[in-house]
């Protein structure tokens, strides 16, 4: 059970430190200067990482496995990023801009789930939509 819900903690503390610190990002500041140095910090956090997951033991052969979406993966994080600290220098609140952006995205990926990879689509996820969509336009009033 731990296998399965820590995952998930770890992505509301890390998004919730994320929408605070993208919001942190000054207001004059070159956003992708910012990006520039949060890459640096993340890819030598990854490396510690690889080497500390390793056990001693790194195996240098997986970095040979890298594909196209590990590359495409890089460039969209880094639209994801700009997009956030963007938004939130155009002057989105933090109580409502991941929620939002969470909400369009969610639907957008129960299409991309039943296209792509052939997941069902039900009449429950289909009221699922709508509901949020009600909610953001409450959420947006």
């Amino acid at each position: 059970m731990f296998s399965y819900i820590w995952p998930i903690l770890l992505i509301v503390t890390a998004n919730t430190v994320y929408q605070i610190c993208a919001k942190g990002i000054p207001q004059a500041m070159n956003t992708y200067v910012s990006m520039t140095v949060t890459y640096a910090v993340a890819s030598v956090f990854s490396f510690v990482m690889f080497l500390i997951t390793s056990q001693g033991h790194p195996n240098f052969k997986d970095f040979t496995m890298t594909n196209w979406a590990t590359i495409i993966l890089g460039i969209v994080i880094t639209g994801l990023e700009v997009g956030f600290i963007c938004a939130y220098k155009a002057g989105w609140k933090v109580n409502t801009l991941a929620l939002v952006a969470s909400t369009v995205l969610a639907a957008v990926l129960i299409f991309v789930g039943f296209f792509l990879y052939k997941e069902q689509l039900s009449v429950s996820k289909i009221a699922g939509i709508l509901i949020c969509l009600a909610g953001l336009y409450f959420i947006n009033k």
